[in-house]
């Protein structure tokens, strides 16, 4: 019989911080290191999503609660439609669209906003594991988005991962401004100058 034993107990001690979860990304990287370093890897990280028919200001709450920025937008069987931004949502599109159907703004969904799954850009997985965080910060400086999809084509197409500037910004340990995407590279592209000379 095996014998059991209570465990020692101890009172927390005055400086004790709550452990956060970090996705599983390391805490500081360089331009060199491996773009998978700043990847989202939708393997390990459960993708935080929203269905198309909720409202806009649910969609948002979702966003707060997740600690994301971003939302994929499955239908009722869970399949992947599209993808909404915090931009998306609070940006000028809900005020365009609720007054062209004449509804009120809390009416208005996220199917209304949404990019649609053939209109989203993504990178290939392959070509990610071979490239750098200089590499990725340049091409989404290019692309004008917060967030970066990557599609893995093996065995079929998949969304494996996301990247996100704020995300990669605190990585490398630079503030960027959330207000817009050009703005908000001024400091990556910065360290990349700066990095070049």
């Amino acid at each position: 019989m095996t014998k059991f034993r209570p465990l020692q107990i101890s009172r927390l001690h005055s400086d004790t911080q709550l452990t956060y979860f970090n996705n599983g990304l390391p805490l500081h990287v360089s331009l060199e290191d491996s773009a998978l370093k700043v990847m989202t890897d939708l393997q390990r990280v459960p993708a935080v999503s929203v269905h198309p028919e909720s409202t806009i200001d649910a969609a948002l709450q979702r966003m707060v609660h997740g600690g994301v920025r971003m939302l994929f937008v499955l239908d009722a069987m869970g399949e992947l439609v599209g993808m909404v931004t915090a931009r998306d949502l609070m940006g000028e599109n809900p005020v365009r669209v609720a007054t062209q159907e004449q509804m009120p703004r809390d009416e208005v969904r996220v199917a209304d906003v949404m990019t649609r799954r053939g209109q989203i850009e993504v990178l290939d997985f392959d070509e990610v594991s071979r490239s750098t965080v200089g590499d990725l910060v340049l091409t989404m400086k290019q692309m004008g988005r917060q967030h970066a999809l990557v599609e893995e084509k093996n065995p079929q197409p998949q969304v494996r991962g996301v990247f996100s500037a704020s995300q990669i910004a605190r990585q490398l340990g630079v503030q960027i401004d959330t207000g817009g995407a050009v703005q908000s590279f001024s400091e990556l592209e910065k360290l990349l100058v700066d990095h070049d000379s």
